[in-house]
């Protein structure tokens, strides 16, 4: 990868804050489900994606990959590596290098760690176990002195932490896991967002990053009885009946009253017009927290299941895509394939290169 291609400048609202990053990191995609919430056997690894899919992401025009990967791929319950495992990480690395594409190593599970054990503090126990954070310190520690070769790749520290009680716990770890990283890639861009499965609007409580090349990220499902309707692993999900986008907000909140803490976002929202107005709110809120720290933001997810009506799907894409663009927020769409969401599959067909249209816009 040629690394002027890459450099760019980042400012804030009034023009003050002003990094050097060396990854545009503006329009991606996702590799989800293949070396994350999957079945994890080497028939997985071996089929799911592979270096012809690289190329489609290529020639879509993105400029990027997140890869989210669990910690059991690259090392057993003891902590020891695994050699085969990294073999995966490796070939997509330099995958991305053929393709002159920058990919980000998204840790989706650590070790006492799991986004879907969602308030169990008990499996979830990372922030409050020493030997745990130790583990998770000594990971990315391996992680950063493997990678730290490659100007193409970027380091996010871990996926979705949930609990908004573990916030202070989380900045502590934060600062651990960036000091370790930087002793191996001083340079490198390192990439983390808040609580509340990376709330937009817990950005805000993210200490300050004490260096450079540091990127706050969020993801962004919201209305999330739009985006994820009949979704079987919802708790309350409604599944008898099309959501439409876009609708009032009096139509979202009425409907999201089911989702309890899940649909927090959408009734905690006064009653006004839908449209991007909730969107464009919620983006502003992360915006202001990232110009506040001096750092750029990114949207590591966002999309739409595959049960939507495709032209509300598309309708959705076009306001969140033009709220990211005028807001100067680089992102990652959820997701390449499978998974309910994937791009790639049939239920995209027929609004799919008006989607890939509207990213090349923005």
């Amino acid at each position: 990868m040629i690394i002027s291609r890459c450099v760019f400048q980042c400012y804030s609202l009034d023009d003050k804050i002003r990094k050097e990053l060396y990854m545009e990191l503006k329009k991606g995609i996702n590799f989800g489900g293949w070396l994350s919430q999957c079945s994890h056997t080497k028939e997985r690894y071996d089929t799911f994606l592979g270096k012809d899919d690289v190329a489609v992401v290529a020639g879509w025009g993105f400029d990027h990959i997140r890869l989210p990967f669990d910690y059991n791929v690259i090392e057993d319950e003891q902590g020891n590596e695994k050699v085969s495992g990294y073999a995966y990480l490796d070939n997509m690395v330099e995958w991305c290098r053929e393709y002159n594409l920058d990919l980000i190593l998204d840790l989706h599970k650590a070790p006492g760690y799991d986004f879907n054990n969602a308030g169990n503090m008990e499996q979830n126990s990372l922030f409050t176990n020493d030997s745990l954070r130790k583990r998770f310190i000594n990971l990315w520690q391996k992680i950063s002195a493997r990678y730290c070769k490659y100007e193409n790749v970027a380091f996010e520290l871990l996926n979705e932490v949930v609990e908004q009680e573990v916030a202070s716990l989380w900045n502590s770890l934060i600062k651990d896991a960036v000091s370790v990283i930087r002793k191996n890639a001083p340079e490198s861009i390192i990439i983390y967002g808040g609580v509340q499965w990376n709330s937009a609007r817990t950005l805000k409580l993210l200490d300050k990053p004490a260096g450079k090349n540091i990127i706050y990220t969020f993801h962004f499902y919201e209305p999330l009885i739009f985006t994820h309707q009949k979704a079987k692993w919802v708790p309350n999900m409604i599944m008898d009946r099309d959501i439409q986008y876009p609708g009032t907000m009096k139509y979202y909140i009425e409907l999201s009253k089911v989702l309890g803490y899940k649909g927090k976002d959408v009734t905690d929202t006064s009653d006004a017009d839908m449209g991007d107005s909730l969107i464009r709110d919620m983006v502003r809120e992360a915006k202001d927290a990232a110009d506040s720290a001096g750092v750029q933001l990114y949207c590591g997810e966002f999309g739409v299941i595959d049960q939507a009506p495709p032209p509300d799907t598309l309708n959705w894409f076009r306001d969140v895509l033009s709220v990211f663009g005028s807001n100067d927020v680089g992102y990652a769409i959820w997701t390449y394939k499978e998974m309910d969401f994937g791009i790639r599959d049939s239920h995209y067909d027929s609004i799919r290169s008006e989607l890939l249209k509207e990213t090349s816009k923005n």
